[in-house]
């Protein structure tokens, strides 16, 4: 650290570090104080100079900061090195993407056991982009699958490691579509030992034929089809079914990075981490989505650069997630074990200036008992202190599930307690949320969600600045006080219990 940042953070610990002297063990001023001068000097103003600044970057570089683009390179390197000159650690953490995918040929999928059968590629079934390079002949095994399709509820299957247990390594796994991303369900049939993976359609009305598809994800380095309700409810039938599966393409992977920046001062064995997704889609410059979370969390770590934190805060601006959450999925897979129980919380904040918005907490607890379940113990605490700044405003909000979309994912899927904002996308706008933050009902929060109008006129200025005061205040609170996140394996174990009481 150059000598005048030292001397600077000195003088910050010499004024904050009395304070926390002085605060009672239960919850102590400190973090309370902190709070409200990190809000007043995180600025809308601000915020929105990054804003433009990724404008710029997008109309310079084709109009857009897509993963695997010198738009993205720019972003990247706009963050780092601002990130870098206010005295962060800063690592460009490198992960991968799927750079080109050419099919040579068209895929096979036959039934060669206990019949023969041959389906029709590119009508029966359709090779799941960007499917690694294979051919395999082995038996078929059904995974957690719901059939027949009505009026069973949507499946499952595949969307937890637990769908696998008893499924034999090298056999090809047979999963249906539903509730949870395809490329989870890759994920976990590649990490279950599968020599391929067939996916049909759910045989849901409107879900039953097989459609060309690019999921963003190959890592299990396994041919891959999608296929027709029929053909899958086929296999899924035939007792013994043993298929000869083939995909003839050539897959090519690119490297961008991910920008992690860490606070000098804090517990590194107590993280408290902050992303927002760094890349727009190719469409346009991506400044509501996701310029806004990015800029947001950016200006907050530019503000807290001298802090003297109790708690480490790490920032992450996440590459590749509109390609598949590749940014934050391949981080969260790299951690060793002890490096995930040291990240104490994470918070997401991915578009928070929707136009039409709303404002929207992860339902942390999954109150509304409907749709994705609560996310890890500690989600519904950090929800609750989300909501108690809005309330401190005189500002309603409403939940939104953890439905794997945004780079939360990961991170609760390894039990890492997780919330955020999000201002709304492609979706329309209720009656009752019009009623609660104004705007239009029956029109998308984002007319402009991955479009070329999704441009510097686009994010919604107000709530740019209530979102950003918002993190702001969540952030600092949890730099210093992280009581109200209960002891992960603690809660985990009372948890298992109530389940089987």
């Amino acid at each position: 650290m150059p000598v005048s940042l030292r001397r600077a953070a000195i003088v910050v610990a010499a004024l904050i570090l009395p304070l926390s002297l002085a605060a009672p063990a239960s919850a102590g001023p400190l973090d309370d104080i902190a709070a409200k001068l990190l809000v007043k000097q995180v600025k809308g103003t601000n915020v929105k100079k990054h804003l433009t600044a990724f404008q710029a970057i997008a109309t310079a570089n084709g109009g857009n900061r897509a993963a695997g683009t010198p738009g993205y390179t720019a972003s990247r390197d706009y963050v780092a090195n601002l990130l870098r000159k206010a005295g962060y650690k800063v690592t460009l953490d490198p992960i991968n993407f799927v750079q080109s995918w050419t099919e040579n040929t068209p895929p096979t999928l036959n039934l060669t056991a206990p019949t023969a059968k041959t389906y029709v590629p590119n009508d029966d079934f359709f090779t799941f982009q960007p499917s690694p390079a294979g051919d395999v002949t082995a038996q078929v095994q059904g995974v957690d699958l719901t059939l027949p399709p009505t009026p069973t509820p949507t499946s499952t299957s595949g969307c937890e490691m637990a769908d696998f247990a008893g499924f034999v390594a090298g056999r090809i796994a047979l999963i249906q579509r539903g509730t949870c991303a395809f490329a989870l369900k890759i994920r976990n049939a590649g990490r279950a030992g599968a020599s391929g993976i067939i996916v049909f359609n759910e045989g849901q009305p409107g879900r039953t034929d097989a459609f060309p598809l690019d999921i963003g994800e190959w890592r299990a380095g396994i041919p891959m089809v999608f296929a027709d309700f029929a053909v899958g409810n086929e296999l899924a039938a035939t007792p013994g079914a043993t298929v000869r599966l083939k995909v003839d393409a050539t897959l090519v992977l690119g490297t961008n990075h991910n920008v992690i920046a860490e606070t000098l001062f804090g517990d590194p064995n107590n993280v408290v981490m902050v992303g927002a997704h760094l890349d727009s889609v190719p469409a346009g410059p991506g400044i509501n989505d996701n310029g806004s979370g990015t800029a947001a969390i950016l200006e907050i770590a530019l503000q807290m650069k001298l802090v003297p934190t109790k708690n480490k805060v790490r920032f992450a601006f996440w590459a590749a997630e509109e390609i598949g959450l590749l940014g934050s999925d391949q981080y969260v897979d790299e951690l060793t074990q002890a490096q995930r129980d040291r990240i104490r919380l994470y918070l997401n904040f991915d578009m928070i200036a929707s136009p039409n918005y709303a404002y929207k907490l992860y339902d942390g607890d999954n109150s509304d008992g409907v749709g994705s379940p609560e996310g890890p113990p500690g989600s519904a605490q950090i929800e609750q202190q989300l909501k108690a700044f809005f309330t401190s405003r005189g500002l309603a909000t409403v939940g939104t599930d953890f439905d794997g979309r945004s780079d939360y994912g990961p991170f609760i899927a390894v039990g890492i307690p997780s919330g955020g904002i999000f201002t709304g996308a492609e979706q329309p706008k209720t009656p009752e949320e019009a009623a609660l933050f104004g705007g239009t009902a029956g029109v998308a929060y984002d007319i402009c969600y991955h479009q070329a109008c999704d441009t510097i006129t686009n994010p919604n200025m107000t709530a740019l600045d209530v979102n950003a005061d918002a993190i702001a205040d969540s952030v600092a609170r949890y730099a210093y006080n992280t009581r109200n996140i209960p002891d992960r394996e603690a809660a985990l174990t009372t948890r298992a219990l109530v389940a089987t009481s």
